[in-house]
């Protein structure tokens, strides 16, 4: 995996502009309101993802800690490594039985597999309504158009995808911003120095996933600037 790049500031904003594009775009998404927050935690197990594979499982950790208060959030594990292998694991409720199974994962060389995890969006939230999907990832190996027509179609069925791309290799950015334009959800960029932001962001989507809006302005409330940012744009 190539340097880890650190977000840059730009402009007037207080806070790196990734972040605070991340923020105006998660505030615009629209959630639909159900009894328990469903949500899609996607990752790329390719090798280059290896060093930073124990930060992950924290920080789907941290996300369940912040939206048990909400009603609870159920979380189902997509991840994609070696030579074609894809595997989607259990709806689960529990995050120490998630962070099981995510350290039991090592990683394997091999391209990215992002078509699939959007089509496997589209049949699960046929089946029943998703909250949001959730990538992980820090390069993209396919050919970007019909990733894109996957992320319309998931817009048009209102799934936000929020990317997370870990690095700085810089088609993977343009493509990743589009997947995420497309479906009304937001990109960030993060490197191990934002790794406190970066889990920030992700408590904030885990509770909109199980609350909305009014529960986000009560996590920004008790949170302090960073997450005050969306919810000052409701």
């Amino acid at each position: 995996m190539s340097a880890l790049k650190q977000i840059q500031p730009t402009g007037d904003f207080s806070q790196p502009a990734e972040i605070t594009e991340f923020l105006r775009r998660a505030a615009r998404t629209p959630t639909v309101a159900t009894a328990q927050g469903r949500l899609i935690f996607a990752l790329d197990a390719t090798a280059s993802r290896q060093p930073t594979w124990d930060q992950a499982c924290q920080l789907q950790g941290d996300m369940f800690a912040a939206a048990a208060e909400r009603g609870g959030l159920a979380i189902q594990l997509a991840w994609y490594r070696g030579y074609g292998e894809f595997q989607v694991e259990p709806w689960l409720t529990v995050a120490a039985e998630l962070q099981r199974r995510m350290s039991s994962v090592q990683c394997r060389g091999g391209l990215t597999q992002i078509s699939r995890v959007l089509e496997h969006a589209l049949q699960e939230t046929q089946r029943h309504r998703l909250n949001a999907l959730v990538f992980v990832g820090d390069c993209l190996e396919e050919a970007v158009d019909p990733l894109c027509h996957q992320a319309g179609q998931l817009g048009v069925l209102g799934v936000p995808t929020f990317v997370f791309q870990e690095g700085q290799d810089a088609d993977a950015a343009r493509g990743f911003r589009e997947i995420a334009r497309l479906t009304l959800g937001a990109y960030c960029a993060f490197d191990a120095g934002s790794a406190g932001q970066l889990r920030e962001l992700l408590k904030a989507v885990a509770i909109y996933a199980t609350g909305g809006r009014p529960a986000l302005e009560d996590f920004g409330k008790r949170q302090g600037r960073l997450i005050q940012q969306l919810t000052r744009q409701l």
